[in-house]
């Protein structure tokens, strides 16, 4: 299934890069090469007023992940700490990574919070200090997501889970409070995904093709959506509708394996779906004037269900499940969408493309990094190689957005003097999809 686009259908392979004006990076930082990973998450660690840049090594061993080696680095490339083994990870992924930057404890300073083998550490974001730590099941160790499930009015306990079959909720003080194993017979998702859906200020939890609520209770699980349904595991889940009720709520998901796109009211009832393709990470906005409702990019993967490479895209997809336009270029597996000329419609980031896109597809500018010459070159190349990932929030300067994009052992700030993001870093529960 192939649904037409209402009102674009581009194609960006790099010659219109050399046209389009260029955005110079307003940092460039380059990644300490004896600690730092491709995973890279931000925050004011120091309350200086600017982010700091923390990156992270990971082990793989058959599919069992935890994290090996962190460092923490200052705008101007200088390293404020380091932690762990450089020598056992990795610096590829292609998975979240567990590393996370959150005020845990709700003191007002920023912790580093991470899975190391076996256990869950705390460091001090400062110094980089080990503050505690707590033992964590086997093989729990792939990724850790924060929620409120008390109800307290922030996210105080924490959600860590094995590689695809099972989730073990925590508190505070590290007490289990409950786990789920294939949550109503289905694979756990990629991360587990938070929120409120019946109002009532407790989250509940996307834990795959399953909602749980905020005491481990399945409250619903996905059933036959069809011929060939089930052969693979939700791969994101994002909110596109709130309502005071459950039914009133409206939840994206893409099903990798199954090749589809869904989206689900709050009671777990398929209101539309697109068959037929390998959809992946969605970014929640508002990217053409005409759609209906909230509205979603989503990539198409060239992989599965026949999809040639040639056929990499972005989809910008409204609530009602209308294919607004498609924007095909070479390997658009990371993105994002960003208000970055304040016009109050999102524009279209894609890092590996290293481009600004407009509603209709078009190439607004091209993001100056190392290398001009691979925008028409393809693919990452290396086992375990990404492309380059792309981060919002404001990193330092004035109140616009801002955005990091990585490459190798560099990462590329590029900050509006003017708009209205406020937030230093890239939040909490970062994630690749």
């Amino acid at each position: 299934m192939n649904p037409q686009p209402l009102y674009f259908d581009t194609e960006d392979r790099g010659a219109a890069a050399a046209q389009a004006p260029l955005i110079q990076p307003w940092k460039t930082v380059p990644l300490d090469p004896a600690y730092s990973g491709a995973w890279v998450v931000t925050g004011d660690l120091d309350g200086d007023g600017e982010a700091e840049i923390v990156s992270a090594r990971n082990v793989d061993r058959n599919d069992v992940h935890y994290t090996s080696a962190v460092v923490a680095q200052r705008l101007d490339g200088s390293v404020l700490w380091r932690w762990g083994d450089p020598g056992v990870g990795r610096r590829g992924l292609h998975h979240d990574v567990a590393c996370q930057i959150y005020d845990w404890d709700g003191d007002g300073n920023l912790e580093v919070v991470l899975l190391a083998e076996g256990h869950l550490v705390e460091l001090d974001g400062a110094s980089g200090r080990e503050r505690r730590r707590f033992p964590l099941p086997p093989q729990a160790t792939d990724c850790l997501v924060f929620a409120d499930l008390a109800g307290r009015g922030r996210a105080a306990e924490v959600l860590v889970k094995d590689r695809y079959q099972q989730i073990w909720a925590f508190d505070h003080a590290g007490r289990e409070l409950w786990t789920l194993k294939q949550p109503g017979g289905y694979p756990t998702a990629h991360q587990p995904y938070v929120l409120d859906v019946d109002a009532d200020g407790r989250d509940e939890v996307v834990v795959g093709y399953a909602l749980a609520g905020p005491d481990g209770k399945l409250r619903w699980a996905l059933g036959d959506q069809g011929e060939g349904w089930g052969r693979g595991h939700l791969d994101c889940a994002r909110v596109l509708r709130r309502g005071a009720r459950p039914r009133d709520c409206l939840l994206a998901f893409t099903c990798c394996g199954d090749y589809r796109l869904l989206a689900v009211d709050g009671e777990g009832q398929v209101q539309w779906g697109i068959a037929g393709h390998h959809f992946e990470s969605i970014d929640v906005g508002r990217i053409h004037p005409e759609g209906h409702g909230a509205q979603m990019l989503v990539d198409v993967v060239s992989s599965g269900a026949g999809t040639p490479a040639s056929e990499d895209a972005v989809w910008a997809i409204d609530e009602e499940g209308r294919v607004l336009g498609r924007l095909r270029a070479e390997y658009c597996r990371f993105h994002t969408i960003v208000d970055w000329n304040g016009d109050g419609l999102d524009e279209i980031v894609l890092p590996h493309a290293r481009g600004l896109f407009d509603a209709a597809g078009k190439r607004l500018a091209t993001f100056v990094m190392e290398a001009q010459e691979d925008l028409d070159g393809g693919r990452p190349k290396a086992e375990g190689e990404v492309g380059h990932l792309v981060i919002r929030g404001r990193m330092g300067g004035a109140g616009g957005p801002g955005l990091g994009i990585t490459s190798p052992y560099q990462l590329y700030v590029f900050q509006r003097e003017t708009g209205q993001e406020t937030t230093l870093g890239c939040g909490a529960n970062f994630t690749l999809y």
